[in-house]
């Protein structure tokens, strides 16, 4: 859970929607209630989508954080 609660809090300093969408699953990248329900699994392929102002920036940030692993093992 404090992946993807600090995921949200991160992508909330966007203005930019974010999407991120599995093979079944899409959520909105800045409620962590569609991100829990999503229940995406270490090592699931995703697709980030950014639309605004600052998409970007936001879909850098994104990538940066998801290709970090959040900092978990």
């Amino acid at each position: 859970m404090r992946a993807a609660d600090d995921f949200v809090n991160e992508m909330a300093k966007f203005k930019s929607s974010i999407t991120i969408s599995s093979t079944d699953k899409t959520a909105n990248g800045k409620s962590i209630m569609r991100l829990m329900a999503a229940a995406y699994k270490r090592g699931t392929e995703v697709e980030i989508k950014c639309e605004g102002e600052d998409e970007e920036a936001q879909l850098a940030k994104a990538c940066e954080m998801i290709a970090s692993g959040f900092g978990e093992t």
